[in-house]
Formats: C-alpha cells, structure tokens, sequence
C-alpha cells in the first residue's frame, strides 16, 4: 500500500507538471511539507487498514465494510469540494478522521498562500495537522500491533497453507 501510494502521488505530480501546469510545492519548504504529511498520513492510516485487515475474515468483506465509510469520508474531508461548504456538524466529525488532516497539508503544500482562507481556520494549522496524524498513527499502532499478534496466532500453518492453494486453484494467486 506504500508503495502504491507514493508511486501514486508521484505520478500525479508528474502529470500535473508535465500535461495540465498543475500545482507543484512552491520551493524547498513546500517540497518538505509534501513529504512530511504525506509520510505523516501514511503512518497514521497504514496501521489502520492492517489493523482492519487483522480482524476482518476476508478481503472481500473489508472493502464492502469499508467503501461506504471511506466514500463519506472522502466526501466530507475537503477532498472533493471546500470543506467550508459543509454543516459546522459535518465539518467537526470530519476533523476527528486524519483524512481531513492529510487533505488540508496537502493542500498546504500545494496550494498558493492566499488558497488559506478557504480554509475553516482561515490558515493551514499545520501543527494541528502534525498532531493529529501523530495521534492516529500511535492508535493504529496500539490497535495493529495486538490484533495483527491475535490474527497470527489464529492462523495455524496447515490453515495457511490450504488458505493459499484454495486461492491458487481459483486464480487468485499465481501458482
């Protein structure tokens, strides 16, 4: 999931550089804060998702669990459209996620100075974004570490095993 995620984010500042004169980190100190949010973020969610992925029987459940959450969550971060557009209500539920924090130092570093006062703030809070994604990072550690402990004490060699060549019998995976 790392790598995809910082392929991904790659290739999106290529494309948006190369094809669309999209916006680029302006200077060193953008630069920088792209990628201490961006590593930030990730370590706030990683462990989520490993935790999530520990409790859960199977991916095919998780991602139908997890879609529609994730999708209002996108939709009520500043992800899509200001976040300002939404209720105070939504807008307060929203800042408890650390995708709304990611989304706000992403836009912090990509985004003209001026961009700032559309922020509910009217400025990027870029310490409370720092705290925030620390805050869940140290949970998703606390929640992964054990669960993820539970899940292979569960998992008996044999079950693995018969596990991964149900999978290759059904294409899943290469033999």
């Amino acid at each position: 999931m790392v790598v995809t995620a910082v392929g991904t984010l790659a290739l999106l500042l290529t494309s948006a550089a190369l094809l669309t004169d999209g916006p680029l980190p302006q200077g060193p100190a953008g630069w920088l804060t792209l990628v201490w949010v961006t590593t930030l973020g990730l370590l706030a969610v990683v462990p989520l998702g490993a935790a999530i992925g520990a409790v859960l029987p199977n991916p095919r459940e998780a991602l139908a669990l997890i879609m529609l959450p994730l999708l209002g969550l996108l939709i009520t971060s500043g992800t899509m459209f200001p976040i300002t557009k939404m209720p105070e209500p939504v807008q307060q539920v929203s800042a408890v996620f650390p995708l709304k924090w990611m989304a706000q130092g992403l836009r912090s570093a990509l985004l003209p100075d001026a961009a700032r006062a559309a922020e509910p703030a009217g400025s990027w809070e870029l310490p409370m974004v720092a705290l925030v994604l620390t805050a869940w990072a140290v949970l998703g550690f606390l929640l992964a570490v054990p669960l993820l402990r539970r899940a292979a004490r569960r998992e008996s060699g044999s079950r693995l095993t018969a596990r991964h060549e149900k999978a290759e019998r059904s294409g899943a995976m290469p033999a």
